[in-house]
C-alpha cells in the first residue's frame, strides 16, 4: 500500500514527503497554527444531496460532542467488528485529530501574543479567534452538554444535531437501499453533506480561507498568525480517518476520486476569494483592497534579493502587488483537461483580473465578478464529469507543463502544484491506472518536489522546475 507522509519540518503547511509504506494509504501535511479537516473523500451517490448552510451559520441547536461519545454510538475505544461504522470515531477525534485541540491552542504563547497585538483581552474569549478555533455558535444554539472548550467538534462539521440525532441513532436500515434512505432523511434534518465535494469545500474553506464573517486578514497575519495553506483532497486525508471506505459506505455515499475533489476544491477556493473581492467589507479597506488577496511573497522578501522573474501569462512587470492566483492556475489546468473552451475563458478573465488590479477598485471588482461566473461554471462542469484515466493524465501533464512554461516562480503556486500532483498520482494509483513501475518513478521525484516547497523563505523555482522536468521526461 502507498502512503504520502512528511520527511521534514513544514512550517508553511506544505506537503513535504511521499513514501511507499506498508499499511493504509494516508497523506499528511504540516500546518503550523492551523487545524485541518478529516472527512471522507467521497462523491455523493445520491441525487438528493441538499443545499445546506455551513453548520456555524445554521439554525439547529448544537448538542455537544458528548452526545456522540456513548460507547454504543461513536465512543468505543477500539474499532468494533461486525458494524457498518467503526464506532470509535469520538476516540479518534479526541486523541488524534488536531481539531480537538483547536481551542486549547488559543492559550499558548503565540496565540496570546497575536491577541495582544490585535488589542484583544484574551484569544480564548475573542470571537475573531473562536470562530475558527471552536464550534462558536451563538449561546442560544448551545445545548446543555455543549462545551466551547471541545474545540472544532462533531457538529462544527456535521451540523447541529438537534433534529437529526434521533433518526441517526434509531433509524431503520433496509436491505434494498443499503441505508441510503436513512442517510437522506438525516440530510433533510440538517446533517451537513460532507460527502459532497462542493459542500465540503465550502465548509472547510470557511475557516481555511475564510468568508465575509471570518477571515484571517492581513492585519491578523501581521499580528503573527501563520499563513494559511489548504488543498481540499490533501487536507481531507491529513488527519486519521474516522470512517471506513467499504462496500456499505460506498453504497450510501459513493466512490472516492481524489482528482475530482481536488478540481472542485480549487474552483470553490477561487470562488470564495472572488466573493470577498467583490464584497463591500473587504473589496476596499482604506486606500487598498484587503491585502489578504495578494501574493505574500511578492512583497515579503529582502529588498536586496533580485528574484523577480517574468510570468508571461500575467502581463505585469516588476514591483506590482499581485493577486494570489495559485488556485486560478490550478483551476485553469483542471478545466483544460475537461473543457478547453471553458479553460480559455478562465485564462482570459484571469489575465483581465490581474490587469484590472492596476486600473482601479471598480475595474478590479468587475473583473472579479466576471471570473467568478466562469468559476461557478467550472464547478458545475466538474460535478458532471467522470475523472477517468485520460482526464487525470491530462491534468498531470498540464501541471507539469505549466511549470515548464514558468508559471511556478511564485511559491504558493508551486506549493499547490506539489499537492496537486501528489493527489492525482494517488487517485490514478487507487483506480489502477498506474503500474508499480510508473508509481515507483514518481516516488523520488515527488520527494524532491516536497523538499523544494518545504519552507517558503527557502523556495528556489529552479529546484522545483528541475523535478518537474523529470516528470515531463519520464513518459508518465
Amino acid at each position: 500500500m502507498r502512503t504520502r507522509t512528511t520527511i521534514g519540518a513544514a512550517d508553511t503547511g506544505a506537503v513535504v514527503g511521499f513514501v511507499d509504506v506498508a499499511g493504509a494509504r494516508r497523506r499528511f501535511v504540516g500546518a503550523a497554527g492551523c487545524v485541518v479537516l478529516a472527512l471522507p473523500v467521497l462523491i455523493a451517490a445520491s441525487s438528493t444531496i441538499l443545499a445546506q448552510t455551513v453548520p456555524q451559520y445554521g439554525d439547529d441547536v448544537h448538542l455537544g460532542v458528548a452526545s456522540c461519545a456513548s460507547s454504543t454510538c461513536h465512543g468505543a475505544v477500539d474499532p468494533l467488528d461486525g458494524t457498518t461504522v467503526l464506532q470509535n470515531e469520538f476516540a479518534t477525534w479526541q486523541k488524534r485529530d488536531k481539531h480537538a485541540d483547536a481551542y486549547n491552542l488559543l492559550f499558548d504563547d503565540l496565540s496570546q501574543r497575536i491577541a495582544r497585538n490585535l488589542g484583544l483581552d484574551d484569544a480564548s474569549t475573542a470571537d475573531i479567534c473562536l470562530d475558527c478555533h471552536a464550534d462558536n455558535v451563538p449561546p442560544e444554539r448551545r445545548g446543555p452538554r455543549f462545551q466551547l472548550s471541545d474545540g472544532v467538534g462533531c457538529e462544527a462539521c456535521h451540523g447541529g444535531s438537534e433534529r437529526w440525532i434521533g433518526p441517526h441513532t434509531g433509524g431503520e436500515r433496509t436491505a434494498d437501499d443499503g441505508g441510503r434512505a436513512q442517510h437522506e432523511e438525516n440530510l433533510a434534518l440538517g446533517l451537513y453533506p460532507t460527502s459532497d465535494p462542493a459542500a465540503r469545500a465550502e465548509l472547510c474553506l470557511s475557516c481555511h480561507i475564510g468568508d465575509e464573517t471570518k477571515l484571517a486578514t492581513h492585519r491578523i497575519m501581521g499580528a503573527g498568525h501563520p499563513r494559511l495553506s489548504f488543498e481540499l483532497d490533501t487536507f481531507t486525508a491529513i488527519e486519521p480517518a474516522h470512517y471506513r471506505v467499504d462496500d456499505d459506505y460506498i453504497e450510501r455515499k459513493g466512490e472516492p476520486n481524489g482528482a475530482e475533489v481536488w478540481a472542485i476544491g480549487q474552483a470553490e477556493a477561487l470562488e470564495q476569494v472572488l466573493d470577498l473581492v467583490v464584497s463591500r467589507k473587504y473589496g476596499q479597506t482604506g486606500l487598498f483592497p484587503e491585502l489578504f488577496f495578494f501574493d505574500c511573497h511578492a512583497c515579503h522578501k529582502p529588498m536586496s534579493a533580485a528574484r523577480w522573474q517574468e510570468r508571461a501569462s500575467l502581463g505585469l512587470g516588476p514591483g506590482v502587488v499581485r493577486f494570489n492566483d495559485a488556485n486560478l492556475i490550478m483551476l485553469r489546468i483542471a478545466a483544460e483537461a475537461v473543457d478547453p473552451a471553458l479553460a480559455k475563458t478562465i485564462a482570459q478573465r484571469g489575465r483581465a483580473l490581474h490587469k484590472a488590479s492596476q486600473q482601479g477598485a471598480k475595474a478590479w471588482r468587475d473583473a472579479a465578478a466576471a471570473l467568478r461566473e466562469a468559476t461557478a461554471e467550472a464547478i458545475a462542469t466538474f460535478e458532471r464529469t467522470t475523472f477517468d484515466e485520460p482526464i487525470m493524465r491530462r491534468i498531470l501533464d498540464g501541471l507539469v507543463q505549466e511549470g515548464v512554461r514558468g508559471e511556478y516562480v511564485d511559491y504558493v503556486a508551486a506549493e499547490q502544484t506539489t499537492m496537486a500532483i501528489s493527489t492525482v498520482v494517488e487517485a490514478m494509483s487507487a483506480e489502477g491506472d498506474l503500474s508499480d513501475a510508473e508509481y515507483g518513478r514518481f516516488e523520488q521525484i515527488m520527494n524532491d518536489l516536497y523538499a523544494a516547497v518545504a519552507k517558503d523563505e527557502q523556495y528556489r523555482p529552479s529546484v522545483h522546475l528541475k523535478a518537474l522536468k523529470r516528470i515531463a521526461t519520464s513518459g508518465s
